[in-house]
């Protein structure tokens, strides 16, 4: 592979990123928002740079005032009806990860999938799948991305949080001014 410029490197990336955008499915994206939006209490859950995207989006649904919860910290309650859980996989066969859809699933609690297929043990137990269209981390075609393993996936669950944020800011009515005591004050 030849060495190109950083800038050239991100254009690669911001195209293949607005691609993705605009083949995201939006019945599939309002469905994934309002379960979130009506979940008593939101669990994020995904294995490597898909759990640290998603945790990203629980700080930011923290600040929106909701009551948000990372799988896998000492301090995650149990999860129960009305609640949603929201799990990144790109393959959707993360066992970890599947595993504990089926669980909040057996709960009562919906599970939301962010994923590049709806076809996989992880759609089958999720109530909505947003399928963002990227290589998985295994492929190494070149097809959906030239980029580096899962890294377009990746960033898509990053993106996609933010995004899912702004909306459900933008249809809470809260100003900027409103989040930002919820910030960390203790750094």
């Amino acid at each position: 592979m030849a060495a190109a410029p950083l800038s050239a490197s991100l254009g690669l990336v911001v195209r293949e990123v607005e691609d993705l955008a605009a083949r995201i499915d939006d019945a599939s994206a309002e469905r994934a928002l309002d379960l979130v939006d009506r979940g008593r209490r939101v669990f994020v859950h995904g294995a490597g740079r898909s759990g640290l995207a998603l945790r990203m989006t629980a700080m930011r649904l923290m600040h929106l005032g909701r009551d948000v919860h990372v799988v896998g910290e000492v301090t995650t309650p149990a999860i129960g009806p009305g609640d949603v859980l929201l799990v990144a996989s790109g393959s959707g066969t993360t066992t970890g990860i599947v595993q504990a859809a089926r669980t909040a699933h057996d709960l009562g609690a919906s599970v939301v999938a962010l994923s590049t297929t709806d076809d996989s043990p992880l759609s089958a137990v999720a109530d909505v799948t947003l399928v963002l269209p990227a290589a998985t981390k295994t492929d190494r075609s070149g097809a959906a991305s030239a980029q580096y393993a899962g890294s377009l996936f990746e960033q898509a669950v990053a993106l996609v949080g933010d995004a899912l944020f702004h909306t459900l800011w933008a249809r809470g009515g809260q100003s900027a001014d409103d989040l930002w005591p919820r910030h960390a004050n203790l750094e």
